[in-house]
């Protein structure tokens, strides 16, 4: 019954939106709708990260808490920034190379 569309329900479709939206609208309607079609496509294809997340997060809640000093704290963040940095291709490797040592320099 509602298998597919033949060209003339597409027509009276497309004659229908002109009319509700105006000509330019439903072009502008159908690209933004592409585009969102090709981003789903194209996140729904990439492979899930999500293991190696939950193995770590189960590791680190079996493991015993460590007390750690703010300032040490406050460096394990900044070097983690500077890792997410390097891994968005935002700092070369002589960049975060230079940078890392910078802050472990400070201790």
């Amino acid at each position: 019954m509602f298998g597919s569309l033949g060209w003339e329900e597409l027509l009276v479709i497309f004659a229908i939106l002109a009319l509700l939206f105006g000509a330019s609208r439903v072009g502008e309607l159908g690209g933004a709708l592409g585009r969102g079609i090709r981003e789903f496509r194209s996140e729904a294809s990439k492979p899930r990260d999500d293991q190696p997340a939950e193995a770590a997060a189960k590791a680190e809640a079996a493991a015993p808490a460590q007390v750690v000093a703010p300032e040490q704290q406050k460096q394990a963040e900044l070097l983690a920034g500077l890792d997410k940095l390097k891994t968005e291709g935002l700092l070369t490797d002589a960049e975060y190379q230079a940078k890392r040592e910078a802050l472990l320099a400070r201790v």
